[in-house]
């Protein structure tokens, strides 16, 4: 009898053992990968685009159309150009942007394009959905930019970026949006 009891307990024991032992690898394992992962710049990211820091709004940019009224987003997101001096490369940029904008299909209609041009000598043409935009208190990095419906730009592109880089990005964030 004593010797059964001794096994039981012995049993007992082995097992309590190895669950603290489980225990003890998973919680040390989460904590070596959470510290390995903070210094690496490989993980936890999948766009294209540079996240626009510090955080800017459209409000605090004072985006107005061309006949000085205040803009909003009106709920929609936004794909905005902005330029010092509209050359080769920006009239290319808008052309894929348009472009970029009917690949979109059905979900084209949350979507709308703006454009800055703060030199003011080039006025795109044949791009009727094109919205004039001017900034009246900062002024913003050439680039190409999505703006959320809350107004905050979310993504920057260098203006000469591949227009299928931001199409994936822009359809990854419709897909997952709770707004606009």
């Amino acid at each position: 009898m004593q010797d059964e009891a001794s096994a039981t307990r012995s049993s007992g024991r082995r097992q309590l053992t190895l669950i603290l032992i489980t225990a003890a690898m998973s919680l040390g394992g989460s904590y070596l990968l959470f510290f390995a992962t903070q210094n690496s710049s490989g993980w936890g990211t999948t766009n294209n685009g540079a996240f626009v820091d510090p955080p800017l709004n459209i409000e605090n940019l004072g985006w107005k159309d061309d006949k000085g009224i205040k803009l909003g987003t009106s709920g929609d997101w936004w794909l905005w150009t902005v330029t010092e001096n509209c050359a080769e490369d920006c009239a290319k940029a808008l052309k894929n942007l348009q472009a970029t904008h009917i690949l979109l299909n059905r979900e084209a209609k949350r979507v709308r394009r703006a454009f800055s041009n703060n030199s003011g000598n080039f006025i795109p043409e044949n791009q009727p959905d094109l919205k004039l935009v001017n900034t009246a208190n900062q002024s913003v990095p050439e680039g190409i930019y999505i703006i959320d419906p809350n107004g905050n730009l979310v993504f920057r592109y260098a203006i000469v970026t591949n227009p299928k880089d931001i199409l994936q990005d822009l359809k990854r964030l419709l897909k997952v949006s709770q707004i606009g």
